[in-house]
């Protein structure tokens, strides 16, 4: 194979460079409608109090909100598989719920 000439070597380091910086740039730009200001978290900050007295997220709180569930008796009302499918529940936030409608004896439907 021929060596590459120091003009097409810097070209194509040039557009490497270049390709690199666009990548870094995307991933910068949060797709996250948060981030980008487009929700009124004010709004969630009137109405998520029990959820943050207990110590879930706010991603999970906003997904709870969101689907009607103010309270923890609100739960009762669905099975935790319908909880775990919610964008931004995860396994703390489950582990929470159910540590906490077990103090409060509830239960969710089956």
């Amino acid at each position: 194979m021929a060596k590459q000439s120091p003009a097409k070597a810097k070209k194509l380091r040039g557009e490497a460079m270049r390709a690199a910086a666009a990548r870094k740039a995307e991933r910068a730009a949060s797709n996250c409608a948060v981030t980008k200001g487009e929700v009124d978290l004010d709004a969630y900050a009137e109405v998520d109090g029990a959820w943050r007295e207990i110590g879930i997220s706010a991603p999970a709180r906003r997904a709870l909100i969101d689907e009607g569930f103010y309270k923890l008796i609100d739960l009762r009302k669905v099975s935790i598989d319908v909880i775990k499918e919610l964008h931004g529940v995860g396994p703390n936030v489950i582990r929470i719920l159910i540590n906490e409608m077990k103090k409060s004896d509830l239960s969710f439907r089956k």
